[in-house]
């Protein structure tokens, strides 16, 4: 697929329930109870499109999670209307939509390109590959690991650290709280695209409105 159209999918009617983060696209529906939550993915499991198409359901107490693919790069043109029958089908039963929960946590390796070794952290954590630099959870319940190439003429520093994907208007609100919990930024170059943030020993973490808010304005 192109960059176009998951920018297509930004931009689209009738999607205000999804966000798109690193692992795709996602919509987190809020119900009244356990049993409700499990009608609801069942009437979605039963949406017309759904089956077959990679849909994945996940119910955690009252709340269902809806992942329409795996991976940002994976949306294609189709997932448009899938995404609107899904959320027709959860106003039906009564849920709500409840984008300050969606989020993707990955852990990104770092590491000089002829040091890359994907496949060791595929085979010792069990993971399967999504595309030739990751390895994911085949069972959708761990983070993403994804393999960063440093230039080779820069020195070997913070060889791991962890992305955190979550809706744009959320985003500087969980930066807000990273910091009042004891954080700091290191680099805000990019805001609100994303920042880079510490913990007072140094380790580091990204925090990303991308790709939900990447230049919105710009993709009509």
């Amino acid at each position: 697929m192109s960059e176009q159209e998951w920018r297509e999918f930004l931009t689209a009617d009738g999607l205000d329930d999804w966000v798109v983060l690193h692992g795709g696209a996602v919509a987190v529906f809020r119900t009244q109870s356990l049993s409700d939550a499990a009608r609801l993915a069942v009437a979605i499991a039963e949406t017309s499109g759904v089956e077959g198409s990679g849909v994945r359901l996940s119910i955690d107490g009252e709340q269902l999670s809806v992942r329409l693919n795996r991976g940002v790069w994976k949306l294609e043109a189709g997932h448009i209307e899938l995404g609107r029958a899904i959320s027709a089908t959860a106003r039906q039963y009564g849920a709500v939509a409840d984008r300050a929960s969606a989020q993707e946590v990955s852990l990104a390796i770092a590491a000089k390109p002829e040091s890359i070794e994907v496949g060791f952290w595929r085979a010792a954590l069990g993971y399967s590959p999504l595309d030739d630099d990751n390895a994911i959870d085949p069972l959708g319940h761990g983070s993403t690991v994804w393999m960063q190439e440093l230039n080779p003429d820069k020195p070997l520093r913070h060889a791991m650290h962890i992305d955190v994907s979550v809706a744009r208007e959320h985003v500087e609100a969980r930066v807000a709280a990273a910091l009042a919990a004891g954080g700091r930024i290191v680099d805000d170059s990019e805001a609100p695209r994303s920042w880079i943030l510490a913990d007072s020993a140094g380790n580091r973490l990204c925090i990303c409105g991308w790709p939900d808010g990447s230049t919105l304005t710009n993709l009509q």
